[in-house]
C-alpha cells in the first residue's frame, strides 16, 4: 500500500490485494489448519503457504476441503473414515495435497459429517470416508480412505454434490437429481417412506419437470433451488413438524438464489439480498415447541438485524450461521459453544453480530465465509485495485 500522511487520503495504483484466510471456532482435530489442536474464539489468521489462490472451501463435521483456482485439491482436519483422500484414517492439522487428484481439475467440493464428493471439470464424482450408509455410491456400505469415482455417474455429466451428515446429493445433466445414503428422514427424496437407507444414486422424486440449478444438504436436511427462484426442501421437519418424504416447494412470494442448512435451521439469501430463516437457531430443548402446520411457510421469518442492509453470502454450521454483507462485514450468531462466532467467548448469540478480522481491509467486498458443523473460515480473495490519489 502507498504511504500516506494524515492530511492526504491514501492512493492505490493497480494494487492487488493480498489474499487471506481466518477460522474460528472448534479445532480440537486439526480442522482449523492453525497446526493447533484446540477451539480458537477469535479470528486466527492463516499463513496461506499452501492456500494460496482458493477458488472455494468446503467444511464438513470436523474436516476441510479446499480447491485452488487451477483445480487442485488440499483437506486436513479429521480423517478416521478416510474423509481426507490421503489413503488413511489418519488426522492432518495443516492444509495437505490430496495426491489422487494430481491428474485431474476438480471445480466443486462438499464436505459431510464424514465424508467427501468431488466434481471434476469432465463432470465425473469421486467420493471418500465413510460409507456405512451407502453415502459414497459405490454399491457397498464399505468406506474409503482415497477417492473412487462413481460409476453411477460416468456418462451423465455432474454439475454439483451436497454431502449431508449421512446422505449424498448430486446434481446432473439434464437438471435431475439423484440421493444415496442414510433415507430415514425422507432426506432422499423417494417416495417410499420405508427407505431407511440406499447404496446406489436413486432419482429424487418430484423433480423431473424442475430446471434444478442448485443443490444443498446438511443434517437430515436436502433442498434445491430452481432457475425461477423457488425452494424445494424434503427430509426432516423443522422445529418438530412432520419428515417430508418427497420434494415440497416452500409457498412464497420471494425469489431465492442461496440456501445454507443446519441441523434444525436453514436460511434462504433472496435474489433482492434479504435473509430469511426456517426452523430454530438453537434448538435448546427446554424451547422447543413442535408446530403443527401444513406447510413451511408458517416457518418463514425475516432474520433481525439485515433491515436496508443487502447480503452477499449465507453460510450455515450445525447450529450456527454467518452472513456476509455488501460491505463486506461478517456476521454470526446461533450456538457458540466452541468459539464458532468469532465473537472471543462461547456465548451463543440470538442475533447477528460483527465479527472483527482485525485491520483487514474490506474495500474488496470479496469476502466469504465457510461453515463447518462447530467451526466458521473467512476468506478475502485477491483483487486487483485502481484508483487515483486524491487529496483532502
Amino acid at each position: 500500500m502507498v504511504k500516506h500522511d494524515g492530511n492526504q487520503a491514501p492512493a492505490y495504483e493497480e494494487e492487488e490485494e493480498e489474499e487471506r484466510v481466518w477460522s474460528w471456532g472448534a479445532g480440537t482435530d486439526g480442522q482449523l489448519g492453525t497446526a493447533k489442536l484446540q477451539d480458537e474464539h477469535l479470528p486466527q489468521l492463516l499463513s496461506l503457504t499452501s492456500l494460496a489462490s482458493i477458488s472455494m472451501l468446503a467444511c464438513g463435521g470436523a474436516h476441510v476441503i479446499a480447491l485452488t483456482s487451477g483445480g487442485k485439491v488440499l483437506t486436513w482436519g479429521r480423517g478416521n473414515s478416510g474423509q481426507l483422500g490421503h489413503g488413511d484414517i489418519l488426522n492432518t492439522c495443516l492444509p495437505k495435497p490430496v495426491s489422487f487428484f494430481d491428474d485431474y481439475v476438480i471445480t466443486q467440493a462438499s464436505a459431510g459429517w464424514s465424508h467427501s464428493g468431488f466434481v471434476s471439470d469432465s463432470g465425473c464424482l469421486f467420493t471418500c470416508g465413510s460409507g456405512s450408509f451407502g453415502q459414497l455410491g459405490h454399491g457397498d456400505n464399505m468406506s474409503q480412505t482415497s477417492p473412487v469415482k462413481v460409476s453411477y455417474f460416468v456418462d451423465k455429466s455432474v454439475k454439483m454434490v451436497a454431502c449431508g451428515m449421512r446422505h449424498s446429493l448430486v446434481l446432473f445433466a439434464g437438471n435431475q437429481v439423484c440421493g444415496f445414503g442414510s433415507g430415514k428422514r425422507g432426506q432422499l427424496g423417494v417416495s417410499s417412506d420405508r427407505t431407511k437407507s440406499v447404496n446406489l444414486p436413486c432419482v429424487v422424486s418430484g423433480l423431473e419437470d424442475v430446471e434444478v440449478v442448485r443443490i444443498a444438504a446438511n443434517g437430515d436436511h436436502s433442498a434445491a433451488i430452481s432457475a425461477d427462484g423457488q425452494l424445494f426442501s424434503w427430509g426432516r421437519g423443522f422445529c418438530g413438524g412432520p419428515d417430508i418424504q418427497t420434494p415440497q416447494c416452500l409457498p412464497s412470494s420471494q425469489s431465492f438464489r442461496e440456501v445454507a442448512l443446519g441441523w434444525n435451521h436453514a436460511l434462504l439469501l433472496t435474489v433482492d439480498g434479504e435473509v430469511l430463516k426456517l426452523g430454530n437457531t438453537l434448538n435448546k430443548q427446554s424451547e422447543k415447541q413442535p408446530l403443527q402446520v401444513d406447510s413451511s411457510e408458517a416457518l418463514l421469518e425475516k432474520v433481525p438485524d439485515f433491515d436496508e442492509v443487502k447480503v452477499l453470502q449465507i453460510a450455515v454450521g450445525a447450529e450456527h450461521s454467518a452472513a456476509v454483507t455488501e460491505s463486506g462485514e461478517i456476521k454470526t450468531w446461533g450456538w457458540g459453544e466452541h468459539g464458532q462466532l468469532g465473537l472471543g467467548s462461547s456465548n451463543d448469540q440470538t442475533s447477528p453480530q460483527l465479527v472483527s478480522l482485525g485491520n483487514s481491509d474490506l474495500r474488496t467486498k470479496e469476502m466469504k465465509v465457510y461453515c463447518g458443523s462447530g467451526f466458521t473460515y473467512a476468506v478475502r480473495r485477491k483483487q486487483q485495485l485502481s484508483s487515483s490519489p486524491t487529496s483532502t
